[in-house]
């Protein structure tokens, strides 16, 4: 059970250092003004959501889930399914992520590089209160 720990934590870092990465590549996309780097930030995009952020994520929960299965009971618990909505919310950051790679991708970006400097934070806020639940395991 240790191992799957160990490595769904790993897994979870590569999973947010690619959320904290992929918006901020918007960022500087967002304020490209030549086609070279258009083309640069579209390979660079695709290759951190399908090569680590996608990958990082299925396996992030699937060792998560693996995890849970060592405690059936865990499920009741008001911090799990805290954390379980929070999870839900990441998975949906991911996605909203892949649309705005594929906007990119088709040359109809319509956010600023403001906008991305904004989308960029939100993970941060997921990722503190995943921790405090996990660690603190607080009771509802």
């Amino acid at each position: 059970m240790l191992w799957v720990k160990a490595f769904h934590i790993i897994f979870m870092v590569t999973w947010f250092a690619a959320l904290f990465y992929l918006p901020r590549l918007y960022v500087y996309h967002a304020a490209a003004e030549d086609s070279i780097s258009h083309e640069r930030f579209k390979i660079m995009e695709r290759k951190l959501f399908w090569g680590i952020a996608t990958p990082g994520a299925v396996i992030t929960i699937a060792l998560g889930f693996w995890l849970a299965s060592y405690f059936p009971d865990i499920y009741a618990s008001g911090w799990f399914q805290a954390k379980l909505a929070l999870v839900t919310l990441l998975v949906v950051y991911h996605l909203w992520c892949g649309k705005l790679l594929n906007d990119f991708k088709r040359n109809q970006n319509t956010h600023s590089h403001k906008w991305y400097r904004v989308f960029n934070e939100l993970p941060v806020f997921a990722l503190i209160a995943v921790i405090l639940l996990v660690e603190l395991q607080p009771t509802f």
